[in-house]
């Protein structure tokens, strides 16, 4: 056989390949979608057959137990009684966000989950609404495994974002997700690096951070967010015959705009700030295209003060930015309170 029918040959398995490959792909999701939507169908019945026969105090536990002994004993195991009640309490909580009709079928046309059983599962442990749908649109637009559902929220994702937003923004967050229209719009603070292995009160050095995080660089991008693709790291630039080096170079294809990360494992300063802006001001002027918007710079560091970044840069600045960095994950509750302390400002 010569090497021009085994390439056709590869190209004709291939092909095939690929579409088996897509249909069991599309069936799995297809069975996901369906045993969710019967899940939340035997939710709904389960309540609305308790609510009938509210008088009896007991009258729910009971049901709930001769059903799960019934489907157990015709269906096989996942209908025992805690299961059971969490496809009760996922009706509940997720039967208000829908327009529903009494009959079976109407209410299934109206309910558009995209997510998997496992996924509203950790989802419906989330009290607050805005949060929970604002990991719920997350996990659909960035195709979210569960894992990382969790690592986003473990790391307090919605807070962190929100902290950078005014009340009307942090609202948005719950109704649209994380939209990025602007530099500003695609920033955290604090990021969080708990995935380097670095403890809190362990000393390193800057080059030995840029190669944790070059080690984990997946796990780096996931924490950048949306559309960034890695350039390189410590890329050098030369003009009046001195070498300058940026420690890490991305690009955001959403942005359309090159980004250029300085690590710092010290307080800020302002020299930073006037180092980054060097950085910047050398790749708009000689490595952007012109179809390319300004770059953007971001300087992490253990510790800033917001005083001194607002005095050295510029009012309308859009381009250079400061950010804190965590090695562990930080504290839900102390976030939280910063967030409702500026919803009641």
């Amino acid at each position: 056989m010569s090497k021009i029918e085994r390439n056709t040959q590869s190209d004709f398995y291939n092909k095939v390949a690929d579409l088996l490959k897509e249909a069991r792909k599309s069936v799995v999701q297809a069975v996901n979608k369906t045993m969710v939507y019967t899940y939340f169908e035997i939710g709904r019945i389960i309540l609305e057959e308790e609510q009938s026969g509210k008088e009896r105090a007991e009258y729910g536990k009971q049901i709930l137990k001769e059903l799960s002994k019934r489907l157990t004993s015709e269906f096989g195991k996942g209908f025992s009684v805690t299961n059971l009640q969490q496809m009760k309490n996922f009706y509940r909580i997720y039967g208000k966000q829908q327009t529903l009709s009494a009959k079976s079928e109407i209410a299934i046309k109206n309910t558009d989950f995209q997510l998997s059983w496992s996924h509203y599962l950790f989802l419906m442990r989330i009290d607050n609404f805005e949060e929970r749908k604002f990991y719920e649109i997350e996990s659909v637009k960035n195709n979210w495994s569960l894992r990382e559902l969790r690592r986003q929220f473990d790391t307090s994702l919605y807070e962190r974002l929100a902290l950078s937003r005014d009340k009307k923004a942090i609202k948005e967050l719950a109704e649209k997700g994380q939209i990025i229209e602007k530099p500003k719009d695609s920033l955290k603070d604090p990021y969080i690096l708990e995935f380097i292995g670095l403890p809190e009160n362990e000393k390193y050095s800057e080059s030995e951070l840029e190669q944790k995080i070059i080690d984990k660089l997946e796990h780096f991008l996931l924490e950048l967010g949306k559309g960034f693709t890695f350039v390189g790291r410590q890329v050098r630039f030369t003009f009046d015959e001195e070498h300058f080096r940026v420690d890490l170079v991305f690009y955001n294809r959403i942005l359309q705009s090159f980004v250029l990360i300085d690590l710092k494992i010290g307080k800020l300063t302002h020299q930073d700030l006037g180092q980054m802006q060097m950085y910047v001001n050398y790749y708009d002027r000689f490595v952007k295209l012109d179809n390319e918007n300004k770059t953007i710079g971001i300087i992490l560091c253990k510790d800033k003060k917001d005083t001194l970044v607002e005095i050295t840069l510029p009012e309308n600045n859009e381009q250079i930015f400061a950010s804190k960095y965590q090695t562990v994950l930080p504290s839900k509750k102390e976030l939280k309170q910063l967030i409702e302390n500026k919803m009641n400002e």
